[in-house]
């Protein structure tokens, strides 16, 4: 059989959130990002499987870099979600691309640097490049203009939604770490289930007028929350870092904890550390999974959503 020559991808995850990287330059620095080639790499019977891509880098001179005005950085990239969507900041996602960015030769072990992103500068330190890797991912805001969230300027802090179908009513705080979180508060510790069947409504609530990633929190200790998460444009994801650090940040405002907090999420655990300004810093692990070859013998239309 006679086919066209395929493009080269790495996978890695950090606690079950798991990304793919092109690793041929031109597949990895796109002008311009087909949504249906992303839907069809991501997809898990139809490609590779994923939670998204990870474009890059990007260096100084490019002009995707150029749009971000962040000098200074060593390079940017861009993060797509698995329905094609871009979005701005990912906590794991950031993380990834600095081990790639090490597993390359481009960085070094102990020597911070900065990669630039649609929401925001984020320094990284690589103190282990399997198991200790660091980013710092800039402020936290409970400022409903900056989220956004829709109504009168205010903190988004213990709000009352009421979801249709539902007896009672959701207490929730909203966020932003360069992407919007809404923060539901439990009692009782969350199941993937409750996020399957309120994430949907809550991502795409008129609320929310960019849509939001949703986390449901659970306190257990001054130190420790339990979180299930569901990511606008992924559904239902095992671990995030900007969720986990929207998760601490809401924890230690309401004094439910204080810092450093462990977010426990089904894929395992990352710690957060917030100073006095809510400005934020996450560690944790990360692994290469594969390198693959792909070949894409039919068009790149968008294949039937994942199950």
């Amino acid at each position: 059989m006679t086919r066209n020559a395929g493009q080269r991808w790495r996978k890695y995850h950090g606690l079950g959130n798991d990304y793919l990287i092109p690793l041929d330059r031109e597949e990895a620095t796109p002008d311009t990002v087909d949504p249906a080639l992303v839907q069809r790499v991501c997809h898990p019977h139809y490609g590779l499987g994923s939670d998204g891509i990870l474009y890059g880098p990007y260096p100084p001179g490019s002009p995707f870099f150029q749009r971000l005005g962040q000098p200074g950085a060593l390079c940017a990239f861009r993060i797509l979600n698995p329905d094609g969507s871009e979005a701005e900041k990912s906590g794991n996602g950031v993380r990834i691309f600095a081990r790639y960015l090490w597993d390359e030769g481009l960085v070094s072990l102990g020597v911070p640097f900065t990669l630039a992103t649609l929401g925001g500068a984020v320094t990284c330190f690589i103190h282990d490049p399997r198991k200790a890797i660091q980013a710092q991912m800039g402020e936290v805001s409970f400022a409903s203009h900056s989220i956004p969230v829709a109504g009168p300027a205010r903190e988004v802090l213990r709000e009352s939604l009421r979801l249709p179908g539902e007896t009672a009513p959701l207490l929730f705080c909203a966020a932003t770490v360069g992407n919007p979180h809404c923060v539901v508060l439990l009692d009782t510790p969350p199941t993937r289930e409750l996020a399957l069947r309120l994430g949907p409504l809550l991502e795409s609530h008129p609320l929310f007028p960019h849509r939001t990633n949703v986390q449901f929190l659970h306190r257990l200790d001054e130190h420790g929350v339990q979180v299930e998460i569901y990511e606008r444009g992924a559904g239902y994801t095992l671990a995030s870092g900007t969720s986990a650090t929207a998760c601490a940040a809401v924890a230690v405002r309401l004094g439910l904890c204080h810092s450093p907090v462990t977010v426990k999420m089904p894929g395992g655990s990352l710690e957060i550390s917030l100073d006095s300004h809510f400005s934020a810093t996450l560690t944790g692990p990360v692994e290469c999974v594969y390198e693959a070859e792909l070949f894409l013998e039919s068009p790149a239309s968008a294949p039937p959503p994942s199950p």
